[in-house]
């Protein structure tokens, strides 16, 4: 295959398809671990120019920032089902209308959250029991991100229309660019300028602004859409029918949020803030695969079903399964061998670093569940069915997760920890992987996803103002400790 055509859009409906999964996981994977460096470089940067508070404040601003993205975790899983199944079905008007009112939405999103989060951001920081010796800086860091959040939200968004096009590889050349640039922002307004944990979060802004206008520049040249001014207008059937696919993820997204403020405030009483945040940046780096691979199988996934080839999901599903386990495998070995030394890179505190150690070894237990979870949960949402992962999600989250944690935290209190032990974290969040393999693994047998396609019932609901789209709702692809 020649290089270029590595930066078109990818057609998953012909050819092998574990070759065209791993076509297009290959650069998805190297673009969410480039992603993943901004939040870890701003980690050792802060953690070795400041000290290992600063770690735990920017950490502890994280659930908040989650809680206030169901706005785009929204747009952006009922965008992705529209763009990947019209583009499968080469509907090219319903295509430039999916795009443009994503891109008109997720500007009133934006809006709202720059005006509202930084207004909030105390509230909830007091609300999580944050430490004060770190309270102003996780605030400090809370707003900058919250009030620059445009930037961050277009990345993704657009990032996210691209890979529904097929085309994983453009958006890892703009997040390496905007990496490197993150990179040296940091080093410059923290090392030189010193200006704290404000400057790891203007850097990150900066960065992630340049990241978002050099996405919008590559959805502008792909021929297989109209990008006009009218198709941004807000035309209620198509912003119906998005927020019917995407709003249920949202709000699964906010349930995981708030669970997430539960489990921060356990890790504040705890008080192993420094640890946790230590751990998701190496975690999320052991994540990725499945990450990469969920997504994939969701494109692989709407495309076909939008082209009708039910036969290439079952058979892709078979092929990109092996393709998810067998690289999870070998990257939770690297991690179980090199993950120490990893660790070091955020602080020299032996102590800190070891108990980050053996809590990280916990969560590998659950690795290849979660990745089973995710390329099960791709194929359901790809197909338009994200209300069975929703409710799977809901009930390990709320109804398994928070009370188990609390649980094993008072069962392992002790005059070292009154509060509980660190393994209260960690183990019920491996706990939690394995059981929702299980269910998903059920559900997808059940086989109801294959009923949820978006263009076989297009007649009716586009030419109905009171569609009748599949009750939809999704599973988010991120978890946190």
């Amino acid at each position: 295959m020649k290089l270029k055509q590595l930066f078109q859009s990818q057609d998953m409906t012909t050819g092998k398809p574990w070759a065209k999964i791993l076509l297009f996981s290959v650069p998805l994977l190297l673009s969410n671990i480039a992603q993943q460096l901004y939040s870890t470089v701003d980690s050792i940067v802060v953690g070795r120019y400041i000290g290992d508070d600063a770690i735990a404040s920017v950490n502890a601003s994280m659930p908040i920032i989650m809680m206030l993205m169901v706005f785009f975790v929204s747009i952006s899983s009922g965008s992705s089902v529209m763009v990947s199944q019209y583009f499968g079905g080469k509907r090219r008007e319903e295509l430039s209308r999916s795009i443009g009112v994503t891109l008109s939405l997720t500007f009133l999103a934006s809006v709202f959250i720059m005006i509202i989060g930084p207004l909030v951001a105390p509230g909830i920081l007091r609300l999580m029991q944050t430490q004060p010796r770190y309270f102003d800086w996780s605030l400090s860091y809370l707003q900058i991100i919250l009030f620059g959040i445009m930037g961050f939200a277009y990345y993704n968004i657009l990032a996210g229309i691209l890979r529904g096009l097929g085309d994983s590889t453009s958006s890892l050349i703009f997040i390496v660019i905007a990496t490197t640039i993150n990179i040296a922002l940091d080093l410059l307004f923290v090392a030189v300028f010193e200006m704290g944990v404000a400057g790891v979060a203007i850097a990150t802004l900066i960065a992630q602004a340049i990241s978002a206008l050099l996405t919008l520049n590559r959805l502008r040249k792909f021929d297989e859409f109209d990008l006009k001014w009218e198709y941004l207008k807000l035309k209620p059937v198509y912003v119906k029918q998005l927020l019917k696919l995407g709003l249920p993820t949202g709000v699964t997204q906010m349930i995981f949020s708030m669970a997430m403020l539960f489990t921060q405030s356990l890790t504040n009483l705890i008080d192993i803030a420094a640890v946790t945040g230590i751990v998701m940046r190496v975690d999320g780096f052991a994540m990725q695969p499945n990450f990469s691979f969920g997504i994939a199988m969701a494109t692989f996934t709407g495309q076909n079903i939008g082209a009708g080839r039910l036969d290439r999901v079952i058979e892709g599903r078979k092929q990109g399964l092996i393709l998810a386990l067998a690289t999870t495998t070998a990257i939770t070995i690297l991690i179980v061998i090199f993950g120490k030394n990893l660790m070091y890179l955020f602080s020299s505190t032996e102590s800190l670093v070891n108990l980050a150690y053996n809590m990280m070894l916990i969560l590998t237990i659950g690795y290849l569940a979660f990745t089973v979870t995710q390329v099960l949960g791709g194929i359901q949402r790809g197909a338009g069915d994200t209300v069975t992962p929703m409710y799977i999600a809901i009930f390990n989250t709320v109804i398994i997760r928070v009370p188990l944690a609390y649980l094993i935290a008072h069962l392992t209190k002790t005059p070292e920890w009154p509060h509980g032990q660190p393994i209260a974290l960690f183990l019920s969040l491996a706990i939690t992987w394995i059981l929702g393999a299980v269910l998903n693994a059920l559900a997808y047998s059940r086989g109801k996803w294959k009923q949820k396609a978006l263009i076989h019932s297009e007649e009716s609901q586009l030419n109905n103002v009171d569609l009748t789209l599949p009750d939809t709702s999704g599973q988010t692809e991120s978890e946190t400790i």
